[in-house]
């Protein structure tokens, strides 16, 4: 939603990874992880993060496995500035806890799943160009936050 918001403010064009993902794919992320795999999905990730990172001018929204794969988050700094916008696990939950299609998240403790996750990814979110507020649920904060570092 940020990037949407940002993108419209800025005039520029939002492109969201997982999504050229699954437009590629012709499948769901979640169908791409049950049938093919997080480690084929995270290959397919860091071929649309090599591809994107290389244009001009745009705006890439990512998913928050990015950072995983080393080379993804030197792809995306090549050619651009990479924010981080945090929020704590029990904020993340409760935005996201009625979506269906987090394979990640579909065991029995989706927060608890979310902590570790947040725990084992956050030396690698530090490694943004810029760490951004994103706990508060109105998104003109963070949006303020960008749009003064940029």
């Amino acid at each position: 939603m940020i990037a949407r918001q940002l993108g419209k403010r800025l005039k520029r064009q939002v492109v969201a990874t997982d999504d050229l993902i699954e437009a590629g794919q012709g499948m769901k992320i979640m169908d791409i992880f049950k049938s093919k795999g997080e480690a084929c999905f995270r290959d397919l990730e860091r071929d649309i993060v090599l591809e994107v990172s290389r244009r001009q001018g745009i705006i890439i929204d990512c998913g928050g496995g990015v950072v995983l794969r080393k080379e993804n988050l030197a792809n995306l700094k090549t050619n651009g500035i990479v924010f981080y916008l945090q929020a704590a696990p029990e904020v993340i939950y409760e935005r996201i806890r009625h979506e269906r299609h987090r394979p990640l998240l579909k065991g029995p403790d989706p927060l608890g799943c979310i902590k570790e996750l947040y725990i084992q990814r956050l030396p690698l979110y530090n490694q943004a160009d810029h760490v951004i507020d994103a706990n508060d649920p109105s998104i003109e904060g963070p949006i303020g936050e960008i749009l003064k570092r940029i």
